[in-house]
């Protein structure tokens, strides 16, 4: 059973959305701030976690960042704030999702099913082939166990949403793809996002894979068209 991690100071959201959630086939369970937040994951560490902004103490967005250097969860943030730099400041974090309050529960269960698969989360069957190593510019991306190793043999933590980003562009190196080709093909034609997450998770990779400024850039913005993966890709079964 799939196991969810709501957190939300508001006890009458914590107890609807946990039983709408179990109706739904996931195991819950809750948290009201971030020192009982780090007791369910010490028990447990959950595969996703929904996460409210407003907080006692340390906000959703602290949270998130520590969560996100510790374990590799996904993260759905919950605020009542609407604003894009709310959104974004959430995605650099290392957020897969966001959604602003009130939301419908049912909107809620499809964000958490969507985030699932992107992730991983939800596999098809032991006996599937597996996927294949995909090495670029002395980087290895694990596709079967969604990880990525530097030149130095050192793991680098993704989220989610970097992961299928940058799979998308290893497997279109040297192609110009447009942000809106890379929402359809990282995340399904029907996620709904705004361009700006393209740019901040891209951003985002740059930094994790460009260490070095005198290499000339793996991710190339291209004006008016969108990005290039410039690097070649060998492909090892």
């Amino acid at each position: 059973m799939i196991h969810l991690l709501l957190v939300d100071d508001d006890l009458e959201v914590l107890a609807l959305l946990k039983k709408f959630l179990e109706q739904h086939g996931y195991r819950v369970d809750v948290a009201t701030d971030g020192p009982t937040l780090w007791q369910a994951v010490e028990r447990r560490v959950p595969d996703l976690v929904i996460l409210d902004v407003m907080l006692p103490g340390d906000s959703g967005l602290v949270l998130c960042q520590q969560l996100r250097a510790r374990h590799a969860v996904a993260v759905i943030m919950l605020t009542a704030m609407g604003e894009l730099s709310d959104r974004v400041v959430g995605l650099e974090l290392g957020a897969d999702d966001y959604l602003t309050k009130p939301f419908d529960a049912r909107e809620l269960l499809a964000r958490v099913r969507a985030v699932l698969r992107r992730t991983g989360e939800i596999r098809s069957v032991s006996n599937d082939r597996p996927r294949p190593i995909l090495e670029f510019a002395g980087w290895q991306l694990d596709v079967t166990r969604r990880e990525l190793r530097s030149p130095e043999k050192v793991m680098i933590p993704l989220s989610g949403g970097e992961f299928e980003l940058l799979l998308v562009f290893a497997e279109h190196p040297r192609r110009v793809l447009t942000r809106q080709q890379l929402l359809d093909m990282a995340h399904g034609e029907t996620y709904d996002a705004f361009d700006r997450s393209v740019d901040v998770q891209v951003s985002r990779l740059r930094r994790k894979l460009e260490t070095d400024t005198r290499d000339a850039p793996m991710i190339r913005t291209i004006r008016n068209g969108g990005y290039l993966f410039t690097p070649d890709v060998l492909v090892k079964r």
